[in-house]
């Protein structure tokens, strides 16, 4: 099938480079049973590549199923994808099929799989190099025939660097990739695609279609639009429900997309509470180092005073104030007789060390594990250990907050 019947069949709207080839190597692996891992940002449309790989294979009549890796629970998700026994965890009452089964003889498009468990991604590559599953609380195995598709949005090969993804795995699933491209290399389509969605809307909700102005396509062209193709059929919905004036000028686009395109949209915090919890892993750092500069210098005023005792070129009025000063900043008492110190006149052995710590120093630590731990369980104290909302107001999955919570041993 040509690349434009595909476009056609599947709504795909744009004619670069890069989206073509993509979906050319999509049309060429279709027929055959390699894995194929799909990567690209979020937003891109990657979920349309495994429906395309499946429709022009010999498994197009079998079952496709798609599953979201990243919203199912660590601790259900071999049950969801392989199966379970009855009675091989609470609440398990009958044996249930997974997806891999339920799927047989056709297509499994995982989704998100770069957020698969460790033990989750040993069964996966059991499957793809053996084609058998094991259901949770079985020992037996069954031969399952499943194509598998894949997709991600984050760096594999960096989360094989920090033991987050198995290598056999991705070289496993990585038989064929495909790349899809972000819109902001795709600028040719951007007028392409917002009035295809313009159009939709305006059928949906019978109005006039939205014209842009000629600088307001550049506009379009040279944000960055970080959400991809997603973020641009938002903003075309909500201009083309709010905007009276059909034809779109650029004051009107500014005020749906940031003026300065590196920039994202800022959401305000609703509360100081929230302000200051949100401002605080900004300011964390600056706050420890600069404490530690001021120590630095401290001690750097502590050795000064004591070289210059010992050499006699203190007299009695300044060796009072740099006393006072040190005493009061340091919280340090240093030996007021002069006699601890020698001049440089006398023979007799200088001792180098006269200060005593009136209050032990303890030296905070810097490491990011300490900080992310305190950050997490401030987190949970604020919304009395309802996780959900913690990983929330932290920016990361629920999953992610469990699995931190484990590895740090966070009794919440």
């Amino acid at each position: 099938m040509e690349i434009q019947a595909i476009k056609q069949k599947f709504g795909i709207i744009g004619n670069s480079n890069d989206l073509n080839r993509a979906i050319d190597v999509a049309i060429q692996v279709a027929p055959t049973d390699l894995s194929v891992l799909i990567t690209g940002e979020s937003g891109t449309g990657k979920e349309v590549f495994p429906q395309i790989i499946h429709s022009n294979s010999a498994r197009k009549h079998g079952q496709y199923i798609a599953v979201n890796c990243g919203a199912i629970p660590e601790g259900t998700i071999d049950s969801e994808l392989f199966g379970h026994e009855k009675g091989s965890f609470t609440g398990a009452l009958s044996d249930r099929k997974g997806y891999f089964e339920e799927a047989n003889g056709g297509t499994i498009f995982l989704d998100e799989i770069g957020e698969l468990p460790l033990s989750t991604q040993v069964r996966l590559l059991r499957v793809l190099e053996v084609g058998e599953i094991i259901r949770v609380g079985s020992s037996s195995p069954q031969k399952v025939n499943v194509r598998v598709v894949g997709a991600t949005n984050v760096n594999l090969l960096k989360a094989i660097k920090e033991g987050k993804f198995r290598e056999d795995l991705y070289y496993r699933l990585n038989t064929i990739p495909i790349s899809v491209p972000p819109l902001r290399e795709r600028k040719d389509d951007i007028k392409l695609l917002f009035r295809k969605f313009a159009m939709d809307v305006a059928e949906k909700y019978r109005m006039p279609i939205m014209r842009l102005a000629p600088e307001t396509e550049v506009a379009l062209a040279n944000y960055r639009w970080p959400g991809n193709v997603r973020q641009l059929k938002n903003v075309t919905e909500q201009i083309s429900v709010l905007e009276k004036d059909r034809e779109i000028s650029l004051d009107v686009i500014n005020k749906y997309i940031p003026t300065d395109a590196s920039l994202l949209p800022m959401i305000s915090p609703k509360s100081e509470e929230d302000k200051t919890f949100s401002s605080e892993r900004e300011v964390l750092y600056k706050v420890l180092f600069d404490m530690k500069k001021d120590m630095n210098e401290l001690k750097q005023l502590v050795f000064d005073f004591i070289d210059k005792e010992k050499d006699g070129d203190v007299d009695e009025q300044t060796r009072s104030v740099i006393l006072q000063k040190l005493s009061k900043e340091g919280n340090v008492n240093i030996i007021p007789s002069a006699e601890k110190f020698p001049s440089k006149t006398h023979n007799s052995h200088i001792e180098d060390h006269r200060i005593m710590d009136t209050e032990e120093v303890i030296e905070e630590s810097l490491s990011l594990e300490d900080k992310e731990k305190e950050l997490i369980l401030k987190a949970l104290e604020k919304y009395q250990g309802k996780r959900k909302d913690a990983a929330k107001e932290l920016g990361i999955s629920e999953r992610t907050l469990y699995r931190k919570i484990k590895e740090y041993n966070i009794n919440k």
